[in-house]
């Protein structure tokens, strides 16, 4: 009676012991468990991805995980695992991971806070508040052509005219010479003090040089400079400290490596 007990209750223990292991694994394939674990990575990289892991994906998802350790199997049978082709293959992929999981963490541990996008905020106001500009200009190679070009609106010619057939730069010539609004310091030095010299309407007497060519310019308007708000573009400026300061600790990782 008591051999009986005893049997009874080892059969327990074991069944209560065997019951985890079977709930953490998929499936046994060719004798090896298959770690749900693997379902979750997958599932988790799809939704990183942005994807919504529906119940169905779940059941496809377990079918690729049990396909992969099947052909993985197959693989390994046929000795394709002990390649140098493979090895190197292993190593880069293993490098990319880290290399990922060193950024995130990075990132993680660095965040760019909102004192940090109001900063840069209060950089870039106060870089480009003033006066916006708006202009049309004429780009030619030779003086001469650019003098040429002002005797003619002189006498009534069409700026735009004049700009969409001679302008070597197509972009604005294309549009009459227009350059939409835009701060003076976005031009080259040459021309910005040019341009905030004229009044509103008016053209440059004399051929502007840059290193670009010869400039006829025209004032057509000139405004209070209209700036994004800060809630407009707190995501784009976030977005952009983040990658500096990335950019920063790869930086300094290279300066202090000892590369022989």
């Amino acid at each position: 009676m008591k051999k009986t007990l005893s049997a009874l209750a080892a059969a327990a223990l074991l069944g209560a012991f065997a019951l985890p292991a079977l709930a953490q694994n998929l499936a046994i394939v060719n004798g090896k468990p298959v770690p749900s674990s693997r379902v979750d990575a997958l599932a988790a990289q799809l939704n990183k991805s942005g994807r919504a892991v529906s119940p169905e994906m779940m059941g496809q998802l377990k079918d690729e995980v049990i396909a992969r350790e099947l052909f993985t199997q197959e693989a390994v049978k046929q000795g394709l695992d002990a390649t140098d082709d493979y090895k190197t293959q292993v190593e880069l992929t293993k490098q990319t991971i880290l290399i990922r999981e060193l950024f995130a963490t990075f990132q993680k541990n660095n965040p760019v806070t909102d004192a940090d996008i109001k900063a840069e905020y209060d950089k870039f106001v106060a870089a480009n508040a003033g006066k916006e500009y708006r202009a049309r200009h004429i780009l030619v190679e030779k003086e001469d052509q650019a003098k040429a070009i002002i005797a003619q609106l002189k006498k009534g010619a069409k700026f735009e005219d004049i700009a969409k057939k001679q302008s070597k730069d197509t972009g604005s010539g294309a549009n009459g010479g227009d350059l939409d609004w835009s701060a003076p310091g976005n031009y080259v030095k040459e021309f910005s003090q040019a341009m905030v010299a004229l009044t509103k309407g008016k053209l440059t007497e004399t051929p502007v040089k840059s290193q670009f060519g010869f400039h006829v310019i025209r004032l057509d308007d000139v405004r209070d400079a209209q700036l994004p708000k800060l809630e407009d573009v707190k995501a784009q400026i976030s977005q952009q400290m983040t990658q500096q300061k990335l950019m920063k600790y790869q930086e300094d990782l290279r300066a202090k490596a000892r590369i022989e």
